[in-house]
């Protein structure tokens, strides 16, 4: 192993000193894997095995520096320390030996351990090897059988390091396949929102589907759904390339505290039912948040209106009343479909989108983006009439009134309003 390997697993990198762990102590896992490839990561993310009193020594730590502490598994003595930009996971070492302990993990690339007091490093089942090869490969099928969702972690970390699966794993993995439904739901999302996230994932997300591994969570994929994906990567590239702004959007996350992208939401109702009212079902069974199942829905509902440029300003303004935030999403499931329908993307397909782009990145243009001329209230007061439905139909009659250009100032919003109560 190079200097450089320890340099990067250094306690020099860590947020707390290497006083406060006993010996020994190994760093397991991600960290040396990523050392090894010389991958750099903002957020420092360690692992240590420790032989006794794990949760101690993390409460001491966590003590000492005013950090988080979180008890993640008071039976297993796992315990996590939060850091600003890092966090520390110590967990107590399974079996009488770091080697027994290492033999339980998942893959041979991430049982490879590093002795910070002596600088060694123990890789008994040669993961250092496959590393270099590049082959995510299981150290047993019953480490596999134990925790079925380190099914869905073999896919995802191939498409994060551009790793292969070796054959016999990956053979291993078709047959523990309907394994992963005694997995919560919740666990197996995070997983797909790893690779929905990652510009790698749309091909494992294809070979998880087709080794059995995703066909219980979306029942109605079909191979057309993975055409559909692949598009979705295409069109994304192209809008990024030509609106640079609505490619930022679509890179935005949903929430902060939702951290899928509007571009991943898209990915998403290429796997379920076309359907929106199926497609809901679907996301709720997976522990989808209400704002992302809706992006979905929005989207396949929407996306084939998009063509509808040339149809009145009227059914225009409506339809951005429904997408609102969500047109890119529609915007690049529409750009999809016609690629996946041409077999190849041709320039007159962003002429069909062209004039709702610019209403939708002119801020003030009075289709996309209504300012409304009064609230319901004014409209109750002006034309002495009590709260009813029909307040609701006449300010949305004004919107659609300003879009056209019929008014543009709240004495003639009201006057419009006035002859519509009329009639």
């Amino acid at each position: 192993m190079s200097e450089l390997v320890t340099s990067r697993l250094a306690a020099k990198n860590w947020p707390f000193s290497l006083e406060y762990l006993p010996q020994p102590v190994y760093i397991v896992g991600g960290a040396v894997r990523d050392a090894i490839l010389g991958r750099v990561r903002e957020y420092v993310d360690l692992d240590f095995i420790v032989p006794e009193d794990a949760v101690k020594v993390a409460r001491k730590i966590a003590q000492r520096y005013q950090a988080g502490f979180v008890l993640l598994d008071a039976e297993r003595q796992i315990a996590r320390v939060v850091f600003p930009n890092a966090t520390a996971d110590f967990a107590q070492q399974e079996g009488k030996s770091l080697i027994t302990d290492l033999h339980r993990r998942d893959f041979t690339i991430n049982a490879i351990a590093y002795n910070p007091h002596t600088q060694e490093i123990i890789d008994p089942l040669e993961g250092y090897k496959d590393i270099e090869s590049g082959l995510l490969r299981m150290i047993s099928p019953v480490n596999l059988q134990n925790d079925p969702l380190r099914l869905m972690r073999a896919y995802r970390q191939a498409a994060q390091l551009g790793f292969t699966i070796e054959p016999v794993t990956q053979e291993t993995i078709r047959s523990l396949a309907k394994s992963i439904n005694q997995v919560a739901a919740e666990r197996v999302r995070v997983e797909i929102g790893y690779l929905l996230a990652n510009s790698q994932g749309t091909s494992w997300l294809n070979t998880a589907w087709k080794d059995g591994v995703l066909t219980s969570f979306f029942k109605n994929a079909t191979d057309k759904s993975f055409i559909k994906l692949n598009a979705i990567e295409q069109a994304y590239t192209l809008i990024s390339q030509s609106w640079q702004q609505l490619g930022e959007e679509l890179a935005n996350y949903v929430r902060e505290t939702v951290k899928t992208s509007w571009l991943a939401t898209a990915k998403l109702a290429c796997l379920v039912d076309s359907k929106p009212e199926i497609a809901e079902i679907e996301l709720q069974e997976l522990t989808y948040s209400r704002a992302e199942i809706r992006a979905v829905t929005t989207g396949l509902r929407l996306f084939l209106e998009m063509k509808a440029v040339h149809k009145p300003l009227r059914k225009q303004y409506f339809l951005f009343r429904e997408m609102g935030i969500l047109f890119p999403v529609v915007l690049v499931l529409a750009l999809a479909n016609d690629i996946v329908a041409k077999g190849m993307f041709e320039e007159s397909m962003f002429v069909t989108y062209e004039p709702l782009i610019k209403r939708y990145l002119d801020k003030n243009d009075v289709v996309a983006h209504p300012i409304p001329l009064l609230n319901g209230k004014d409209m109750m007061r002006a034309l002495n009439i009590p709260a009813s439905p029909l307040i609701g139909e006449l300010l949305m009659e004004i919107g659609v009134a300003q879009a056209e250009g019929k008014i543009s100032t709240v004495e003639a919003a009201i006057e419009f309003a006035r002859n519509l109560v009329k009639t």
